[in-house]
């Protein structure tokens, strides 16, 4: 062998260790960290949505206090407050009439002022009463004014106040001390009792007539996931009197049977003249209804991460995402909400909220068939949960705080109570894949901005979105999850649902949403346009003696409100759209298309006495000129007198021409849920998701996310391995990073402090 060989292995094999050592070395490191790079778009926005901001704890302190001193009558700690004492019940934004945001926003008008709407329980007075005020301006009020005869027409009668967290532990004090008193023996022999081992429900609305204050408390055994271990005894209080000494027992039922009070289902069990129900004692866990996973932790599931860091920026209350803009609220009652919804710069809608949740219950026990939640009046936005990262939403959304004041003279904070994030949906927006003449592929991956929050009323969680997509369509969606409610089985239980458990009867019940969509497409003055189809009959020119049936466009103004009024199980037109008095490109006006998703029961018959209460249920959708003394289609009071409600939806209807005009849509989805076996212990949010979607119709001249920098086209020339081709070439360099996991935290379990 000459040198000059021995030298080439030489040189050989001192690369390949230095390749070894090298390998070796860079194995034990860790992936670089994602480098967070700023958003494409810089949020300029100069603090003008802030007209639409929820109130500060500051600004709602400082209305306590306004109120406290200027009022002149003493005002009781809500949270503490008999029924015949005064209280704040609740202060929240009081939000501008539009004249005067779009003169700010749009016009260089003055800023609106800043205001909160305060509601006050007056019971401690000659004539007790709900008084709404409006008090500032803020951060220092120096006026209030009584608007509730302005808004409703008339005083709000005392009856029709919603429940006070006080109230419900005043009657659980009664029930406990005065009605379960009257029973011993029964409670003792049949359900163990020990003052600690049953829970209870509720049911609204409370009787059957204004001015009925007279509610049936449903047993539970007070263990996990009670909702769905019922014992059998259901109790009917009278505590219409604001003397609560005055609170009687009106009836009681138990295992199909009724009795007058408390003493005489004592006295008929004691005589033996009861057949009694022995239940099997659930451990503290609920066995069943336990929601601990039954399975060891396994292979992780996957994590969503942003390599170069979020795509959006949330500022104050303000959201900048691609070509979407807009701004963002938490009302006490109707939950979250949308203020000035923008698409590359042009506003699409002024507001999108939610307006209610509603449920009807059947049963053939007591309190399951009088059960119709109008979920608004306990507080959609009160009872917002706080968010479990990885599970309520992505581990790395931005988490918001919320602020609230009810029940209380102090702000409440909700920790991580909102969440904002962009999420590949996993499947593309649109694509082709040409394999005919010339060789391309064109697609643009699905990714979306969502704002969700999760409001817990009782036994079922509502998970809110509102979803912004990179063709300039938006939608709202809620998926229902949590306990179902139930009756305890016996009789002709399952003609009302099935049968869940030993003695769970899962109660058949509807849930109807119903959200408010003030559109202005191309401006404020928008009319109501429905395309459709037909098929036509037609000889073919080519060849007359063949027919050809084929479809053709139908299209309709709809001038008035009653024709835009569309009743819950009739025929809509598929294609119905907001339109502007603008073209585009190609002659055609300018719209925004209304979609709606559900999958409705049956709306309570317009016979019922309490119809009108949720009279907007009726409809799929409606449409109304725009009106700020119609600024919601309900009212916390209609729950609790449904018999002569506060706001009349139906009311809004009333045949007005709705051509060239502010115009709102209020969209009803819903589904009709039948409690199976599969819903213990929870129910599932597949399948339970309704909403609606506002898809841009002609308002632009071609699908705007072809400008989305997400796009992928290479065609069969192309070097498709090559990054400045193809961005998804890239990923091994661009995404092989590891993402800054925070530390696991959750306040949900202090969440009820005080600031």
């Amino acid at each position: 062998m000459n040198l000059k060989t021995v030298l080439i292995l030489l040189g050989l094999a001192l690369a390949t260790i230095f390749a070894l050592v090298c390998v070796l070395l860079t194995r034990g490191r860790s992936p670089r960290s994602c480098q967070h790079l700023h958003p494409e778009q810089e949020d300029m926005e100069d603090g003008q949505s802030l007209v639409f901001a929820d109130l500060t704890p500051e600004e709602m302190s400082q209305v306590v206090r306004y109120l406290q001193g200027k009022l002149g009558v003493p005002l009781v700690e809500a949270s503490r407050a008999k029924p015949s004492d005064n209280c704040i019940a609740s202060v929240d934004l009081q939000v501008p009439a539009k004249a005067e945001v779009l003169r700010f926003l749009d016009a260089g008008g003055a800023r609106p002022a800043r205001e909160a709407l305060a509601v006050l329980y007056f019971g401690n007075q000659a004539d007790p009463n709900i008084t709404e005020y409006v008090v500032g301006p803020l951060p220092t009020p120096v006026y209030h004014r009584d608007v509730t005869v302005q808004k409703y027409g008339g005083k709000v009668p005392y009856h029709r106040r919603p429940m006070l967290g006080s109230e419900y532990k005043q009657l659980g004090v009664f029930l406990e001390t005065v009605a379960f008193a009257a029973a011993p023996t029964f409670l003792k022999e049949v359900f163990e009792y020990d003052r600690t081992n049953v829970a209870f429900q509720t049911t609204v609305p409370h009787g059957f007539q204004s001015g009925d204050r007279v509610t049936w408390f449903v047993l539970f055994q007070n263990v996990s996931g009670f909702f769905v271990h019922p014992v059998g005894l259901e109790v009917l209080v009278d505590h219409s009197s604001l003397d609560i000494s005055q609170w009687a027992v009106s009836r009681v039922f138990y295992n199909g049977q009724y009795y007058r009070d408390m003493v005489h289902l004592e006295s008929a069990y004691v005589q033996g003249r009861i057949s009694v129900e022995k239940m099997r004692k659930a451990p503290w866990d609920g066995d069943f209804s336990s929601m601990k996973p039954r399975a060891p932790a396994a292979a992780l599931f996957p994590v969503q991460y942003e390599p170069q860091g979020p795509r959006y920026s949330v500022r104050n209350n303000h959201v900048l995402f691609q070509a979407w803009s807009f701004a963002f609220g938490m009302s006490v009652s109707t939950g979250l909400r949308l203020f000035d919804i923008r698409h590359k710069g042009e506003r699409v809608a002024y507001e999108i909220s939610v307006q209610e949740a509603l449920s009807v219950y059947g049963s053939n026990c007591p309190g399951g068939m009088s059960t119709r939640y109008m979920d608004g009046s306990f507080g959609l936005g009160r009872y917002t949960s706080p968010l479990v990262r990885g599970v309520d939403c992505p581990y790395l959304a931005t988490y918001v705080d919320t602020h609230s004041l009810s029940e209380s003279l102090r702000p409440r904070k909700g920790k991580a109570s909102l969440c904002i994030f962009e999420q590949n949906l996993g499947s593309p927006l649109r694509r082709h894949y040409s394999n005919l003449q010339s060789l391309y592929y064109g697609g643009l991956v699905n990714s979306a901005l969502v704002v969700r929050s999760i409001a817990t009323v009782g036994n079922y969680d509502y998970v809110w979105d509102f979803i912004f997509y990179q063709n300039g369509a938006m939608e709202g969606k809620v998926q229902a999850t949590g306990y179902p409610s139930s009756s305890f089985l016996h009789g002709d239980g399952l003609r009302y649902g099935n049968r869940l458990w030993e003695h769970t009867l899962g109660t058949i019940h509807t849930h109807f949403v119903n959200y408010k969509v003030d559109l202005d497409v191309g401006g404020v003055k928008n009319s109501l346009v429905a395309h459709d189809m037909a098929f036509e009959m037609t000889r073919a020119p080519w060849s007359p003696e063949q027919q050809i049936e084929r479809p053709r466009l139908t299209k309709k103004v709809l001038d008035t409100e009653d024709q835009a009024a569309f009743r819950l199980q009739s025929k809509m037109p598929r294609y119905i759209y907001f339109a502007a008095n603008s073209k585009n490109k190609w002659g055609h006006q300018r719209g925004y298309r209304i979609q709606i998703t559900s999958f409705a029961g049956d709306h309570i018959p317009e016979a019922s006495s309490m119809e009108r209460a949720i009279s907007w249920a009726r409809y799929q959708l409606a449409v109304t000129r725009r009106k700020e003394e119609e600024p919601t289609s309900t009212s916390i009071y209609n729950q609790n007198d449904p018999w002569t409600p506060t706001v009349t939806f139906a009311d809004f209807i009333n045949n007005e021409t709705i051509t060239n005009e502010d115009l709102v849509a209020w969209i009803t989805a819903g589904f009709l849920h039948i409690p199976h076996s599969e819903d213990i212990p929870n129910t599932v949010t597949v399948g339970n998701s309704v909403g609606f979607l506002l898809r841009p119709y002609n308002y632009y001249d071609l699908d705007p996310s072809i400008y989305s920098h997400d796009g992928v086209f290479f065609t069969s020339q192309q070097d498709f391995t090559a990054c400045e081709i193809n961005p998804l070439a890239c990923l091994p360099k661009t995404a092989s990073c590891l993402p800054n996991f925070p530390p696991f935290t959750y306040d949900g379990f202090q969440n009820m402090s005080r600031l």
